[in-house]
C-alpha cells in the first residue's frame, strides 16, 4: 500500500513549524519527513522530530541539507568538510531511528561536472551510511546527468525523483528506464513548467497519468509522498484546510496507484 506523507516545510508562510505539524496531523497525514538542513531556525530539525513523534506520526525519511553542496565536486577544503557534515548527520538520523536520507548533487543552473573528486566523497558517505544501515537517495535538482554518473559508479544507492524539478527543468525528459528498482523515494507537486512552484498536484499541467505509469514500471512502491507549501496564493486559505485539501488529493493519486 502506498501510504500517504508529506513535508514538514520551514518555508512556510505566516505558521511556524510546530503549526504546521499540528495541521498535518488534524487534516489526516500519518506519515511525514523533515527538512534536515541545520539552519538556525526558531525551531530546531530535532524539536520538530520530537514534536512530529509526540503527535504519533511517523517519519519515513529526512531531507539532508545542500549548503554549499557544489563543492563535493571541487578540489577544495569546503569539499572536505561537506564530507564530515553529512557523515555526522547521518549518524544523528541513525541515533534517530531513521534509515532513509535524501541528499542533492548541486545547486543552481551550474556546477562542476561529474568527476572523481565528488565520487570519492560521496562513496565514503554512502559507504559510512551503508555501515550504520543507512540508504541515500540522491535527489534530481536542475541539472542532467549527476543521478546517472552516482548511479553508474556507487552501488546500492537509489534517487529521490522530485517531479517538481522533473517538470520544470527537465520537461520531462528522465531516462526513467535507467532507475527501475532505484527509485527509494519521491517529491510530488505540480507547477506549469517553467518555475518550481510546489502547487498542489492536478493545479499545474504535469501529466499525473502518465508520471504514474512511468513509476510503476520502476516497481516503485513507497509512500506517496507530497512535498507541499503553504505560501503565496494557499495562505488565503486556513493552514489545517490546505493541508485537508492536499490530503484529499494524495487520496485521488493513491488511488490512481492503485489502478
Amino acid at each position: 500500500m502506498n501510504e500517504l506523507a508529506v513535508v514538514i516545510s520551514n518555508d512556510n508562510e505566516s505558521v511556524t513549524p510546530m503549526h504546521t505539524i499540528d495541521a498535518v496531523k488534524n487534516a489526516g497525514f500519518k506519515h511525514v519527513f523533515l527538512q534536515w538542513y541545520n539552519k538556525e531556525w526558531k525551531f530546531t530539525q530535532q524539536e520538530q522530530l520530537d514534536y512530529c513523534r509526540k503527535l504519533g506520526l511517523n517519519v519515513i525519511f529526512v531531507h539532508l541539507g545542500y549548503q554549499g553542496i557544489n563543492n563535493i565536486w571541487l578540489d577544495n577544503e569546503e569539499g572536505i568538510q561537506l564530507v564530515e557534515r553529512y557523515k555526522k548527520d547521518i549518524l544523528v538520523c541513525k541515533e534517530n531511528g531513521i534509515d532513509l536520507v535524501i541528499m542533492h548533487l548541486t545547486s543552481k543552473s551550474e556546477a562542476p561536472g561529474p568527476n572523481e573528486i565528488g565520487l570519492n566523497r560521496l562513496i565514503e558517505i554512502v559507504n559510512y551510511a551503508k555501515e550504520l544501515g543507512v540508504k541515500i537517495a540522491f535527489e534530481n535538482t536542475k541539472i542532467k546527468g549527476y543521478l546517472e554518473y552516482i548511479v553508474d559508479h556507487i552501488p546500492g544507492v537509489g534517487i529521490c525523483l522530485d517531479v517538481g524539478h522533473m517538470h520544470a527543468h527537465f520537461k520531462d525528459e528522465f531516462p526513467f528506464e535507467k532507475f527501475v528498482d532505484k527509485i527509494f523515494a519521491v517529491h510530488l507537486h505540480d507547477n506549469h513548467g517553467d518555475k518550481d512552484a510546489h502547487l498542489l498536484p492536478f493545479e499545474g499541467t504535469l501529466d499525473w497519468k502518465w508520471l504514474i505509469d512511468k513509476l510503476h514500471a520502476c516497481h516503485y512502491d513507497g509512500p506517496i509522498t507530497m512535498e507541499l507549501v503553504y505560501q503565496n496564493d494557499y495562505v488565503a486559505m486556513d493552514v489545517v484546510d490546505f493541508y485537508r485539501k492536499g490530503f484529499e488529493i494524495g487520496l485521488q493519486l493513491q488511488s490512481m496507484f492503485g489502478e
